[in-house]
């Protein structure tokens, strides 16, 4: 009897043994962050990973990720430069960067994202504020930046770290839509005539300058024409001038048959008997 009771005894004080290690003992992953609690004060903040060591039914082990959330932040209202109203749907990209802060102050993830969606919005409305509709929708999208380092910085005391703040997409209210969509395409309709009238100008130029270039190279042709036929002529007539100095009764006789060319064919021709061109026709 007395064996067994020992035997219990030692079963019994084993197993407590185990239980108590096994309290006593916790895993921290990777990637996590192991915050332990003492009656709700921290002892001590754990970022490396391994197998630690607690106080049992006295010590609690609080668990945060290390790893990067993607926060969809609610579509938020902002009123630009021009006083349009506009829809912002945007996104946050975080991190939890100093658990200790981080527990201290919103404690919890949910309570984080409260925080977030208050910080960026209000990074949103001060910096979109100051843009135009227009800028806003086809600029480069710079204010980005500065939307994010303003995130950065009012959400560090909470341990929290903002990587990036990014729009989706911006639309408008319902009720905005078709007079905003009316003026952008008077505008476009005003910039389109604008350029037509300046194409129409610059045309209106360039066959200007072309037709004074036919003109100028039209009047020197019909210069170069004249001289060459003047140069022509002349030379003709220095060798009719050869010709006739040559032998005057052939070339006499060579023009009178040239002259009858023109004159007999197609035509009546009443003559004297004195008309010397018809002495060569006896």
């Amino acid at each position: 009897m007395m064996k067994l009771t020992i035997i219990v005894t030692v079963a019994i004080v084993s197993i407590l043994a185990i239980v108590l290690v096994a309290l006593s003992l916790f895993i921290v992953d990777q990637t996590q962050y192991a915050i332990v609690l003492r009656f709700g004060e921290i002892r001590k903040v754990i970022s490396e990973p391994g197998l630690y060591v607690r106080t049992p039914f006295v010590d609690n082990v609080v668990r945060l990720s290390k790893r990067y959330y993607i926060y969809d932040i609610p579509v938020e209202k902002i009123i630009t430069l021009d006083k349009k109203t506009m829809l912002v749907d945007s996104y946050a990209i975080w991190r939890i960067d100093d658990p200790k802060k981080f527990l201290e102050s919103v404690r919890t993830v949910s309570l984080a994202l409260s925080r977030i969606d208050d910080v960026v919005y209000s990074g949103l409305r001060n910096t979109l504020a100051k843009l135009e509709f227009d800028d806003i929708v086809t600029g480069e999208r710079q204010y980005l930046v500065d939307i994010t380092d303003f995130a950065k910085k009012n959400l560090a005391d909470f341990g929290i770290e903002i990587r990036d703040v990014r729009i989706k997409h911006t639309d408008l209210p319902t009720e905005n839509q078709n007079a905003v969509f009316e003026r952008m395409k008077s505008e476009r309709q005003s910039i389109a005539a604008l350029i037509r009238a300046e194409g129409q100008k610059e045309a209106q130029k360039i066959r200007s300058e072309a037709d004074k270039q036919a003109t100028i190279i039209r009047a020197q042709a019909m210069s170069e024409a004249e001289r060459i036929k003047g140069s022509g002529e002349a030379s003709a007539t220095r060798i009719y001038a050869e010709a006739f100095s040559k032998d005057y009764e052939f070339y006499k006789l060579l023009r009178t048959l040239e002259s009858y060319k023109s004159i007999i064919p197609n035509s009546v021709v009443i003559v004297g008997e004195d008309l010397s061109i018809l002495e060569q026709m006896k």
